[in-house]
């Protein structure tokens, strides 16, 4: 499997996608770069998926990456059960434009209502 290093080391990548994870679940909708936004749109259909399922197993694999419990729960009980009928495609990403300064390209990354 290939994946973007992000120009960082393995903990910070991993630190990274926590944190921009939880943010995801949380406020359903985040502002990033497009190759952060990439990497997090494969990692948070996983965990939906996984959501899904709704078992203990399920909630332990998906409380190692995510930092706050009430975006666990959050995702278990309100976001998890709105994707029943879905069999996938649960973030969508928007692109907006180069980013002042770097000229990063900059997307929002939401999930599907």
């Amino acid at each position: 499997m290939t994946y973007r290093k992000l120009g960082r080391d393995s903990s910070a990548r991993r630190a990274l996608f926590r944190s921009v994870l939880t943010s995801l679940f949380k406020h359903e909708r985040i502002e990033t770069t497009e190759a952060k936004a990439k990497e997090i749109s494969a990692l948070a259909e996983k965990m939906v998926t996984l959501a899904k399922r709704g078992d203990l197993y399920a909630r332990r694999q998906i409380a190692e990456d995510l930092l706050d419990k009430a975006v666990i729960k959050k995702l278990f009980d309100e976001i998890a059960p709105s994707y029943n009928e879905r069999q996938g495609g649960y973030t969508r990403i928007l692109k907006l434009g180069p980013r002042r300064g770097d000229a990063a390209p900059m997307v929002i990354l939401e999930l599907v209502k």
